[in-house]
């Protein structure tokens, strides 16, 4: 992997009506012509991202979405899409023009962005004509960057103004966080199965050997068939991690007091809510037979025969779960309406979002009143390595604690 993926990049929306300069804008910061320009309203049709380095907030990417004020019934969905991005965003980019008077779309917008807990950096372009008092009124307070689009007349006091959100973004934590302490050995157990891309790892593997090397310490990679050969050969491993598919091979293995988890609970954990997903698993054995179950995707990875979400899980799931069920699979989550019908969503590690847009999803899900799963919590139970599979984790032991009544 020579780039930083785009799940591990801080998300900036630029968000604003048809025609504010929002495309205009993202070719200024990016210092190319990357997107489309016209003065045609809703040129932007879908949100398109784009790569940025932004010194020391580091890697990020910018979003040029669809006027929030779009018209007819592909305007509807636009302008739905558009909010999803701004809710997924790590901060938000409002671009107003600075020379026409404020519209309701912009009160209503400006009203909710600024109060969120979010970043909100407001870029006022048209910035060469004369502002016009209403919209001189409506963003007092709010620090406007006055930014002229064609000559550039702002652009780099607006990245500055992006850079120092570097103070106030929290990066994500890495998947061994909390796990590992300088020095340790961790053995990663990396099966390269019909799903593993030629030449590559996967990202939660190539994620996991950074992380380790960032933290000092030493990393063993070996198959899952080779385990067994090197594991008696090693020092004692502070922690073996394991694909999730591996699991049943890999425990039997190792001692049962080895410590033990998976990738994809990992990434359950630096992604999203590990306590949401454990939850989840007190509803596997009382669901009802009739019941629908969801099983969701994060990225468009090509399905092999045997792949894990459509294949292999159910098949367990079948097995192990009384009752008939009917299983669908999705790569975006329906609207609640559609979600509330599921009795059970189980989700991928979502190695490609970012953390804000699984917990946004995770909230979606927990609204709609439905459990929800992770593929690697789904496969310990599985296998009978609950608690064992979390026991490391310290969310667990505060989880546990507090079942427990808390600390007498």
């Amino acid at each position: 992997m020579t780039s930083t993926p785009r799940s591990e990049r801080v998300a900036i929306a630029l968000v604003g009506l048809r025609n504010a300069g929002k495309s205009s804008l993202a070719n200024r910061l990016l210092d190319r012509e990357a997107s489309i320009v016209s003065e045609v309203p809703g040129t932007t049709t879908d949100p398109v991202s784009r790569p940025i380095e932004l010194a020391r907030l580091g890697p990020a990417v910018l979003w040029d979405t669809a006027g929030i004020d779009d018209t007819g019934g592909l305007g509807e969905l636009r302008i739905a899409r558009t909010k999803e991005v701004a809710q997924s965003a790590d901060a938000i980019v409002f671009v107003t023009r600075a020379d026409l008077p404020p519209s309701p779309e912009e009160a209503r917008a400006l009203a909710e962005y600024r109060g969120g807990a979010r970043p909100l950096v407001v870029a006022a372009t048209f910035a060469d004509a004369e502002a016009d008092p209403g919209k001189s009124s409506l963003l007092a307070g709010l620090g406007a960057v006055a930014v002229d689009n064609i000559s550039g007349r702002g652009a780099k006091e607006l990245r500055e103004r992006l850079i120092a959100l570097a103070d106030r973004l929290e990066p994500e934590s890495g998947p061994l966080e909390g796990l590992v302490d300088e020095g340790d050995l961790v053995v990663l157990v990396t099966p390269m199965d019909l799903g593993a891309p030629k030449g590559r790892l996967i990202l939660p593997q190539v994620e996991s050997i950074r992380d380790l090397l960032d933290k000092d310490c030493a990393v063993v990679t070996v198959k899952e068939r080779e385990l067994g050969e090197w594991y008696g050969r090693l020092p004692r491993p502070r922690l073996v991690v394991t694909d999730s598919q591996a699991f049943s091979k890999v425990a039997a293995d190792i001692p049962e007091d080895q410590s033990l988890t998976s990738f994809s609970i990992l990434f359950a954990r630096k992604k999203g809510d590990i306590g949401v997903y454990l939850d989840g698993v007190a509803s596997l054995e009382s669901m009802k037979s009739g019941g629908a179950v969801l099983m969701l995707e994060a990225c468009s990875h090509h399905r092999q025969a045997d792949d894990l979400g459509t294949v292999k899980i159910p098949r367990l799931f079948r097995q192990l779960v009384p009752g008939k069920l009917e299983f669908e699979y999705a790569r975006e989550l329906p609207g609640r309406e559609e979600l509330a019908r599921f009795s059970m969503v189980v989700t991928c590690g979502s190695c490609m979002r970012t953390r804000r847009e699984v917990l946004v999803r995770l909230d979606r899900i927990k609204e709609a009143g439905v459990a929800v799963v992770n593929y690697g919590i789904f496969l310990a139970w599985a296998n009978g390595l609950l608690p064992r599979a979390v026991e490391m984790l310290p969310e667990y032991r505060l989880l546990a604690l507090a079942a427990a009544g808390g600390p007498r």
